[in-house]
């Protein structure tokens, strides 16, 4: 968990995506903190959080739950909400369970992954149990910093090497050999539950707050435009942006306008009650 203090009684909530963490946010939480109180989880099993026991799995609800926790205990009488990738689809499921608790919401090619309804079943089942099973013994190790460096620049093309550089020593820990990234292995397996759009779409259709969808230009992550608006158009009040110059990492290419952005989202009247 990583907090800024700040004036006001605006707390913006940045949750990460998908093996980030908290420190992802690095370029764009200090200039939300020149204007509110700022606060970044790690969620669970990822950066310095800890893993789930053995036997346990990371259910995606369970992301929710702890969101909910976090906001309870930390944040100040409005709340900001921000989500990145899979911590969009997190960000959004908590807006439409506490709609009434959220001043706005920006959803950071935070739209879900692509309808997998109908893809479950003993299939399913059997291929995650058997990756469940191997998969903390597959961790991806690393003889040094400057092979992480390497790898998240090979992942991410608009990344800057200084940046990656930081990104990299907050995102790895040491064990013999080498070096290996901080999230659980389990996180590389399926869940055995898909993603169902009709599901997310009875949280976001209870979202009256203003919401703001950002897409990077040059991304290569992200849906299909005639699917993105479809989602979109799931929101009541909802304003569509696209940073240029900006891949789906878009809080590491431009941290700048995004975290203007925000502020400007942030300034909005509270959600309707």
């Amino acid at each position: 968990m990583l907090e800024w203090d700040g004036p006001g009684d605006t707390t913006f909530v940045l949750v990460h995506g998908f093996t980030d963490l908290a420190f992802g946010w690095c370029e764009v939480a200090p200039r939300l903190a020149a204007h509110g109180h700022v606060i970044a989880p790690d969620l669970r099993g990822h950066g310095d959080s800890d893993w789930i026991g053995r036997g346990g799995y990371y259910h995606f609800l369970d992301y929710v739950a702890d969101l909910d926790d976090v906001i309870r205990q930390l944040a100040r009488s409005r709340v900001v909400v921000v989500g990145h990738s899979m911590g969009g689809s997190i960000a959004g499921y908590w807006a439409g369970t506490r709609p009434d608790q959220l001043a706005a919401l920006a959803l950071l090619e935070g739209l879900g992954p692509p309808d997998l309804s109908g893809s479950d079943g003993p299939t399913r089942t059997a291929a995650w149990i058997d990756s469940w099973r191997t998969a903390r013994t597959r961790s991806k190790l690393m003889p040094s910093l400057d092979e992480a460096v390497r790898r998240l620049r090979r992942n991410d093309e608009l990344l800057e090497e200084d940046l990656a550089r930081r990104l990299a020593e907050a995102g790895t820990r040491p064990v013999d050999g080498g070096l290996t990234w901080k999230h659980d292995p389990l996180h590389a397996t399926f869940g055995p539950y898909p993603y169902r759009l009709e599901t997310a779409r009875r949280y976001w259709e209870r979202i009256k707050c203003p919401v703001l969808c950002v897409d990077g230009a040059q991304s290569r992550m992200n849906l299909p435009e005639p699917e993105r608006a479809a989602r979109r158009a799931s929101f009541a009040n909802v304003r569509h942006l696209v940073l240029e110059d900006a891949g789906h990492a878009l809080q590491r290419h431009q941290p700048a306008k995004l975290a203007e952005a925000i502020l400007e989202l942030g300034t909005v009247s509270t959600c309707e009650t």
